[in-house]
């Protein structure tokens, strides 16, 4: 099978590897043309209208171009002990490729509000998109034979092992380390050694945040949304080099290039000012976020063992495979009276009829780092002068009102009267 070239409209024509192209070619994958790249923004700008499907080729190939990149510069170091392989740039390209396949509907907007609103945990920790990522990606290999088969014989276990640790980070569970050097004792990941550490700063860099996921997507919603972009990745990737720095070999940038990375940082700043925090793409996925959290006991989605309910489907990638933005769509057209209330809500959202933005204030840093007096220490301070204790119980009094009365009205509107005669 040979090659397959895809028309990009934000880095041109991009080729992919046969193994890619099948991955592109699953269900699990294809899923990603049904799920918004910026959420509820689409209600708000008309041009937002990208998924995660092109997002996710477009990571992909960034990734390849840096990795040919870092490699071609490690080439030209004749000293050098590191060596990229083929197998090495695969692996990291199939990482970019499957990074966001967790993705639920509407993008963060489910892992990041709708998830943590019907339940605190799951299996002891907060359910995150990168989990349902890797999840989906062993659902993947295992519902496609053909591909899985091609898998096994390009990759071994360790390659996959990598792959993920790409996506998800490193695994937490590692606790036995005897079988390691000495020098290798805090190494977290068991996919590739300490001395390819900076492959795993190419997907998703814990380090500092630059990587190719974000480079792709603030191209792709700067052109969907209008919003100007002076961030040159070109240049980053051509100024890209592998340097030892703290025993560790990292991606480093010429110092030539720091007022490009400015731009990188002041670009995401603009980005969340002018659409992901824009007030009314808030409303619209507070909104969003309060039907899909009503309907979750009325709607269900076939999985391995049966019917399973919206917020379950994320131990089942069978039933998750079915959910995407669609589920709106369901809501809107089931005449189950459970839905009604979901319903209404999306309705208003269709209608333009939106919850009213009371305002905002902005505070100052370390507002809420400081430590608030418990009753007891309140107590304790006899030399506290009297008006300083008032202060400490009023505030404490309203914390307390208000996480009653938000647990029971869910609206700033009823809420805000109760708070200001506590005033």
């Amino acid at each position: 099978m040979a090659n397959k070239i895809f028309n990009d409209p934000i880095h041109g024509n991009i080729e992919l590897e046969p193994l890619l192209v099948k991955i592109v070619d699953t269900p699990q994958f294809q899923r990603l043309r049904f799920i918004k790249q910026l959420g509820g923004a689409y209600f708000v700008y008309p041009g937002a209208s990208h998924n995660r499907f092109e997002h996710s080729i477009g990571v992909c190939h960034l990734a390849g171009r840096l990795v040919r990149s870092l490699k071609e510069q490690i080439s030209k170091a004749p000293d050098s002990t590191i060596k990229i392989t083929d197998k090495d740039e695969l692996c990291v390209k199939i990482a970019a490729l499957c990074h966001d396949l967790g993705h639920g509907p509407f993008s963060h907007l489910f892992d990041g509000k709708i998830i943590p609103k019907i339940r605190e945990n799951v299996n002891g920790k907060i359910w995150k998109h990168e989990q349902g990522s890797v999840d989906m990606f062993d659902h993947m290999l295992e519902e496609n034979g053909e591909l899985e088969e091609e898998f096994n014989e390009e990759l071994s276990k360790e390659d996959k092992t990598f792959i993920k640790e790409m996506i998800v980070g490193p695994p937490k569970s590692i606790k036995d380390r005897n079988n390691m050097d000495e020098t290798d004792k805090t190494w977290p990941y068991e996919g590739r050694p300490k001395q390819m550490a900076f492959l795993y700063e190419i997907v998703s860099n814990k380090r500092n945040g630059v990587d190719v996921d974000k480079w792709d997507y603030f191209a792709r919603d700067c052109h969907s949304l209008g919003i100007g972009n002076n961030f040159n990745l070109d240049r980053c990737i051509s100024f890209s080099k592998v340097i030892e720095v703290d025993g560790e070999q990292q991606i480093c940038y010429r110092d030539k290039e720091v007022h490009n990375l400015y731009d990188m940082f002041h670009t995401r700043l603009l980005l969340h000012q002018r659409a992901y925090q824009h007030k009314t793409c808030n409303i619209i996925e507070y909104m969003l976020t309060e039907a899909l959290v009503l309907a979750d006991n009325f709607i269900e989605f076939q999985g391995k063992n049966g019917s399973v309910r919206m917020s379950d489907t994320i131990h089942d990638m069978k039933a998750y495979t079915l959910l995407t933005d669609d589920v709106i769509h369901r809501i809107l057209e089931s005449n189950d009276d459970g839905l009604r209330k979901s319903k209404g809500i999306l309705q208003k959202i269709l209608k333009r009829d939106l919850y009213s933005f009371v305002g905002e204030k902005i505070f100052p840093g370390g507002t809420f780092v400081r430590k608030v007096a418990s009753k007891d220490e309140v107590a304790g301070k006899k030399g506290m002068p009297a008006k300083e204790r008032m202060k400490l119980q009023k505030l404490s009094l309203l914390k307390k009102t208000f996480k009653r009365h938000w647990k029971t009205t869910r609206s700033f509107a009823k809420l805000l009267p109760v708070l200001i005669n506590l005033l």
